[in-house]
Protein backbone atom coordinates (compact mmCIF):
# COMPACT_ATOMS: atom_id res chain seq x y z
CA UNK A 1 0.00 0.00 0.00
CA UNK A 2 1.32 3.11 -1.13
CA UNK A 3 0.46 7.03 0.00
CA UNK A 4 -0.58 9.61 -2.37
CA UNK A 5 1.50 12.14 -3.58
CA UNK A 6 -1.65 15.15 -4.11
CA UNK A 7 -1.59 16.96 -7.77
CA UNK A 8 -3.24 20.17 -6.28
CA UNK A 9 -4.37 23.54 -7.84
CA UNK A 10 -7.03 25.90 -8.67
CA UNK A 11 -9.67 24.80 -11.04
CA UNK A 12 -8.13 25.47 -14.62
CA UNK A 13 -4.62 26.43 -13.30
CA UNK A 14 -3.00 23.56 -15.19
CA UNK A 15 -3.64 20.57 -13.49
CA UNK A 16 -4.37 18.11 -16.46
CA UNK A 17 -1.18 19.67 -18.38
CA UNK A 18 0.81 18.68 -15.14
CA UNK A 19 -0.87 14.48 -15.44
CA UNK A 20 -0.09 14.85 -18.84
CA UNK A 21 3.71 15.78 -18.28
CA UNK A 22 4.05 12.99 -15.65
CA UNK A 23 2.04 10.58 -17.70
CA UNK A 24 4.62 11.23 -20.72
CA UNK A 25 7.39 11.59 -18.07
CA UNK A 26 7.53 8.24 -15.96
CA UNK A 27 5.48 5.99 -18.68
CA UNK A 28 8.23 7.37 -21.19
CA UNK A 29 6.06 6.03 -24.32
CA UNK A 30 7.32 6.43 -27.96
CA UNK A 31 4.14 8.28 -29.13
CA UNK A 32 2.32 11.14 -27.23
CA UNK A 33 0.48 9.62 -24.10
CA UNK A 34 -3.56 9.18 -24.81
CA UNK A 35 -4.92 11.59 -23.31
CA UNK A 36 -7.96 9.52 -22.16
CA UNK A 37 -6.24 7.80 -20.39
CA UNK A 38 -5.18 9.82 -17.79
CA UNK A 39 -6.49 7.87 -15.28
CA UNK A 40 -4.28 5.05 -15.75
CA UNK A 41 -2.62 6.04 -12.65
CA UNK A 42 -3.45 9.75 -12.14
CA UNK A 43 -6.75 9.47 -9.89
CA UNK A 44 -9.38 11.76 -9.14
CA UNK A 45 -10.22 12.30 -5.54
CA UNK A 46 -14.18 13.76 -6.12
CA UNK A 47 -15.04 10.76 -8.41
CA UNK A 48 -17.99 8.87 -7.26
CA UNK A 49 -16.77 5.48 -7.67
CA UNK A 50 -14.25 5.86 -4.48
CA UNK A 51 -17.77 6.60 -2.24
CA UNK A 52 -19.68 4.15 -3.64
CA UNK A 53 -17.24 1.43 -2.67
CA UNK A 54 -18.85 2.72 1.34
CA UNK A 55 -22.00 3.54 0.26
CA UNK A 56 -23.69 1.95 -3.33
CA UNK A 57 -26.11 4.95 -3.53
CA UNK A 58 -25.96 7.36 -5.84
CA UNK A 59 -23.84 10.16 -4.83
CA UNK A 60 -26.88 12.73 -5.67
CA UNK A 61 -29.17 11.06 -2.69
CA UNK A 62 -26.51 11.65 -0.25
CA UNK A 63 -26.11 14.87 1.70
CA UNK A 64 -22.60 16.71 2.11
CA UNK A 65 -22.39 15.99 5.60
CA UNK A 66 -22.56 12.06 4.30
CA UNK A 67 -19.86 12.46 1.67
CA UNK A 68 -17.65 14.71 3.99
CA UNK A 69 -18.00 11.56 6.47
CA UNK A 70 -17.03 9.19 3.83
CA UNK A 71 -13.79 11.52 2.74
CA UNK A 72 -11.51 9.79 4.84
CA UNK A 73 -11.90 6.25 3.86
CA UNK A 74 -12.10 6.77 0.13
CA UNK A 75 -8.44 8.49 0.25
CA UNK A 76 -7.70 5.57 2.58
CA UNK A 77 -8.63 3.30 -0.68
CA UNK A 78 -6.98 5.07 -2.97
CA UNK A 79 -3.64 4.59 -1.30
CA UNK A 80 -4.48 -0.19 -1.99
CA UNK A 81 -4.99 1.01 -5.62
CA UNK A 82 -0.82 0.91 -5.91
CA UNK A 83 1.84 -0.46 -3.79
CA UNK A 84 3.85 2.67 -4.61
CA UNK A 85 3.20 6.55 -4.63
CA UNK A 86 -0.44 6.71 -5.60
CA UNK A 87 -1.06 10.31 -7.74
CA UNK A 88 -4.30 11.45 -6.89
CA UNK A 89 -5.46 15.04 -8.49
CA UNK A 90 -7.33 17.36 -6.07
CA UNK A 91 -8.73 20.67 -6.54
CA UNK A 92 -9.79 20.81 -2.78
CA UNK A 93 -8.24 23.35 -0.29
CA UNK A 94 -6.00 21.89 2.16
CA UNK A 95 -8.88 22.40 4.93
CA UNK A 96 -11.06 21.36 7.32
CA UNK A 97 -14.96 21.12 6.17
CA UNK A 98 -17.66 19.27 7.98
CA UNK A 99 -15.37 17.80 10.13
CA UNK A 100 -13.67 16.17 8.47
CA UNK A 101 -10.66 17.51 6.27
CA UNK A 102 -10.88 17.31 2.16
CA UNK A 103 -6.81 16.27 2.28
CA UNK A 104 -6.19 13.50 4.79
CA UNK A 105 -2.42 14.09 5.69
CA UNK A 106 -2.11 10.41 7.32
CA UNK A 107 -2.43 9.42 4.02
CA UNK A 108 -0.35 11.76 2.23
CA UNK A 109 3.05 11.52 1.40
CA UNK A 110 3.28 14.75 -0.46
CA UNK A 111 2.08 17.49 -3.51
CA UNK A 112 3.10 19.11 -6.61
CA UNK A 113 0.49 22.07 -6.46
CA UNK A 114 0.37 24.61 -9.47
CA UNK A 115 -0.06 27.65 -9.41
CA UNK A 116 -1.54 30.17 -12.09
CA UNK A 117 -1.96 33.91 -12.59
CA UNK A 118 -5.57 34.08 -11.62
CA UNK A 119 -6.60 36.82 -14.37
CA UNK A 120 -5.77 34.09 -16.82
CA UNK A 121 -7.40 31.45 -14.82
CA UNK A 122 -10.62 33.53 -14.73
CA UNK A 123 -10.37 33.91 -18.65
CA UNK A 124 -9.91 29.52 -18.60
CA UNK A 125 -12.46 29.43 -15.76
CA UNK A 126 -15.29 31.24 -17.89
CA UNK A 127 -15.06 29.13 -21.09
CA UNK A 128 -14.45 25.62 -19.20
CA UNK A 129 -17.91 26.43 -17.40
CA UNK A 130 -19.69 28.20 -19.31
CA UNK A 131 -20.25 31.16 -17.32
CA UNK A 132 -19.78 34.67 -17.59
CA UNK A 133 -15.96 36.43 -16.86
CA UNK A 134 -18.16 37.99 -14.15
CA UNK A 135 -19.02 34.93 -12.34
CA UNK A 136 -15.64 33.29 -12.84
CA UNK A 137 -13.97 36.21 -10.96
CA UNK A 138 -17.12 36.21 -8.06
CA UNK A 139 -16.43 32.68 -7.63
CA UNK A 140 -12.71 33.13 -7.12
CA UNK A 141 -13.17 35.75 -4.91
CA UNK A 142 -15.75 34.02 -2.63
CA UNK A 143 -14.13 32.71 0.85
CA UNK A 144 -15.40 29.21 0.76
CA UNK A 145 -16.35 28.61 -2.39
CA UNK A 146 -17.46 25.24 -2.89
CA UNK A 147 -19.91 23.26 -5.19
CA UNK A 148 -23.70 23.77 -4.19
CA UNK A 149 -24.37 20.11 -4.45
CA UNK A 150 -22.87 16.86 -5.21
CA UNK A 151 -23.74 15.51 -8.85
CA UNK A 152 -23.90 12.12 -10.52
CA UNK A 153 -20.47 11.72 -11.04
CA UNK A 154 -18.68 13.41 -8.62
CA UNK A 155 -18.55 14.59 -5.07
CA UNK A 156 -18.46 18.32 -3.74
CA UNK A 157 -15.56 19.97 -3.63
CA UNK A 158 -14.61 22.81 -1.97
CA UNK A 159 -11.67 25.47 -3.72
CA UNK A 160 -12.18 28.37 -1.59
CA UNK A 161 -11.08 31.51 -3.32
CA UNK A 162 -8.19 31.55 -5.19
CA UNK A 163 -5.99 33.36 -2.41
CA UNK A 164 -7.52 30.35 -0.17
CA UNK A 165 -6.64 27.57 -1.88
CA UNK A 166 -3.20 28.78 -2.78
CA UNK A 167 -2.48 30.11 0.58
CA UNK A 168 -4.01 26.46 2.19
CA UNK A 169 -1.36 23.84 -0.05
CA UNK A 170 1.53 26.93 0.09
CA UNK A 171 2.03 28.72 3.07
CA UNK A 172 4.13 26.17 4.66
CA UNK A 173 6.83 25.04 2.46
CA UNK A 174 8.79 21.91 2.91
CA UNK A 175 10.59 18.63 1.27
CA UNK A 176 7.23 17.16 0.67
CA UNK A 177 5.61 20.04 -1.44
CA UNK A 178 7.25 21.08 -4.87
CA UNK A 179 5.24 24.15 -6.15
CA UNK A 180 5.36 24.50 -10.08
CA UNK A 181 4.21 27.88 -11.42
CA UNK A 182 1.93 27.21 -15.17
CA UNK A 183 4.01 29.91 -16.20
CA UNK A 184 7.15 28.11 -15.67
CA UNK A 185 5.80 25.15 -17.64
CA UNK A 186 4.78 27.18 -20.62
CA UNK A 187 8.00 29.28 -21.08
CA UNK A 188 10.44 27.12 -19.02
CA UNK A 189 9.29 23.71 -19.70
CA UNK A 190 12.40 21.55 -19.56
CA UNK A 191 13.80 23.04 -16.78
CA UNK A 192 10.91 22.99 -15.18
CA UNK A 193 9.67 19.54 -15.61
CA UNK A 194 13.64 18.48 -14.55
CA UNK A 195 12.50 20.35 -11.47
CA UNK A 196 9.66 17.97 -10.84
CA UNK A 197 11.76 14.85 -11.85
CA UNK A 198 14.13 15.59 -9.15
CA UNK A 199 11.17 16.28 -6.39
CA UNK A 200 9.75 12.79 -7.34
CA UNK A 201 13.46 11.70 -7.13
CA UNK A 202 13.38 10.40 -10.98
CA UNK A 203 16.77 9.93 -12.35
CA UNK A 204 15.44 11.55 -15.60
CA UNK A 205 18.12 11.93 -18.28
CA UNK A 206 18.05 15.00 -20.71
CA UNK A 207 16.30 13.30 -23.34
CA UNK A 208 13.83 11.41 -21.61
CA UNK A 209 12.49 15.03 -20.32
CA UNK A 210 12.58 16.49 -23.93
CA UNK A 211 10.90 13.83 -25.04
CA UNK A 212 8.37 14.42 -22.16
CA UNK A 213 7.74 18.19 -23.17
CA UNK A 214 7.80 17.56 -26.78
CA UNK A 215 4.91 15.15 -26.15
CA UNK A 216 3.14 17.46 -24.16
CA UNK A 217 2.76 20.51 -25.61
CA UNK A 218 -0.70 22.55 -25.65
CA UNK A 219 -0.66 22.02 -29.96
CA UNK A 220 -0.33 18.16 -29.37
CA UNK A 221 -3.18 17.88 -26.61
CA UNK A 222 -5.34 19.82 -28.90
CA UNK A 223 -4.29 17.65 -31.63
CA UNK A 224 -5.72 14.64 -30.02
CA UNK A 225 -8.86 16.27 -28.50
CA UNK A 226 -10.09 17.07 -32.01
CA UNK A 227 -9.08 13.54 -33.17
CA UNK A 228 -10.85 11.70 -30.67
CA UNK A 229 -11.98 14.38 -27.88
CA UNK A 230 -11.65 13.94 -24.22
CA UNK A 231 -13.39 12.40 -21.51
CA UNK A 232 -12.49 15.21 -19.09
CA UNK A 233 -13.91 17.86 -21.03
CA UNK A 234 -17.00 19.71 -19.27
CA UNK A 235 -20.55 19.37 -20.39
CA UNK A 236 -20.29 23.48 -20.99
CA UNK A 237 -17.42 24.02 -22.97
CA UNK A 238 -16.85 22.89 -26.66
CA UNK A 239 -12.94 22.01 -25.78
CA UNK A 240 -11.08 21.67 -23.00
CA UNK A 241 -7.83 22.57 -24.40
CA UNK A 242 -8.65 25.95 -25.87
CA UNK A 243 -5.57 27.58 -25.60
CA UNK A 244 -3.28 27.55 -22.96
CA UNK A 245 -2.01 31.43 -23.07
CA UNK A 246 0.14 33.11 -20.74
CA UNK A 247 -1.18 36.60 -20.42
CA UNK A 248 -4.82 36.22 -22.12
CA UNK A 249 -6.14 37.40 -18.87
CA UNK A 250 -4.44 40.88 -18.89
CA UNK A 251 -5.91 41.26 -22.50
CA UNK A 252 -9.44 40.09 -22.32
CA UNK A 253 -10.45 40.71 -18.96
CA UNK A 254 -12.50 44.16 -18.52
CA UNK A 255 -10.64 46.60 -16.48
CA UNK A 256 -13.01 46.27 -13.67
CA UNK A 257 -12.31 42.85 -13.58
CA UNK A 258 -8.67 43.45 -13.13
CA UNK A 259 -8.80 45.53 -10.62
CA UNK A 260 -11.05 43.21 -8.16
CA UNK A 261 -9.00 40.30 -8.84
CA UNK A 262 -5.80 42.52 -8.20
CA UNK A 263 -7.76 43.91 -4.86
CA UNK A 264 -9.14 40.59 -3.34
CA UNK A 265 -6.01 38.63 -4.45
CA UNK A 266 -3.00 40.90 -4.00
CA UNK A 267 -0.60 38.79 -1.07
CA UNK A 268 -0.67 35.84 -3.13
CA UNK A 269 -0.33 37.42 -6.08
CA UNK A 270 3.02 39.21 -4.98
CA UNK A 271 4.23 35.81 -3.46
CA UNK A 272 4.54 34.10 -6.91
CA UNK A 273 5.60 37.35 -9.47
CA UNK A 274 1.80 38.05 -10.48
CA UNK A 275 1.21 41.98 -11.10
CA UNK A 276 1.68 44.47 -8.76
CA UNK A 277 -0.93 45.65 -6.43
CA UNK A 278 -3.85 47.89 -7.23
CA UNK A 279 -4.61 51.06 -4.69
Amino acid sequence: MGKILWLASYPRSGNTWLRVLLHNLLRDPAEPYDINRLQDFTLIDSQARWYRLFDPRPLTELTKEEVAALRPRTHEAMTRASPDTVFVKTHNALVEDRGTPMISLEHTAGAIYVVRDPLDVAVSYSFHYGVPLEDAVAAMNRPGNQSVANQAGFAYELHGSWSENVRSWTTTPGSALHVVRYEDLSQAPQQTVAGIAAFLGLPAPADRIRRAVEFSTFGELRRQEQKRGFRERSAKSTEFFRAGEVGQGQRLLPPALVDSLHAQHHEQMARFGYGAMVN
